[in-house]
């Protein structure tokens, strides 16, 4: 299956939940809020949500600074 993450397609070979698909992306759960197909979704859902195919994905970074 494909999902769409950031406007690039990354193959998923497995069902496999958000929280899992993130993980493996190397990504820094603490500091990333997440956009599923166009809606924001908590932290506390990423487990629960099953990707799909064509799934969209939008993972914004926070960046500290002054």
């Amino acid at each position: 299956m494909e999902v769409v993450l950031n406007g690039t397609v990354a193959n998923v070979d497995k069902e496999m939940n958000l929280w899992e698909f993130l993980l493996s992306k190397e990504l820094d759960l603490e500091t990333i809020i997440v956009e599923y197909n166009e809606v924001i979704v908590k932290k506390q859902e990423w487990n629960m949500i099953i990707l799909q195919d064509k799934d969209r994905l939008e993972v914004l970074k926070f960046v500290g600074g002054g």
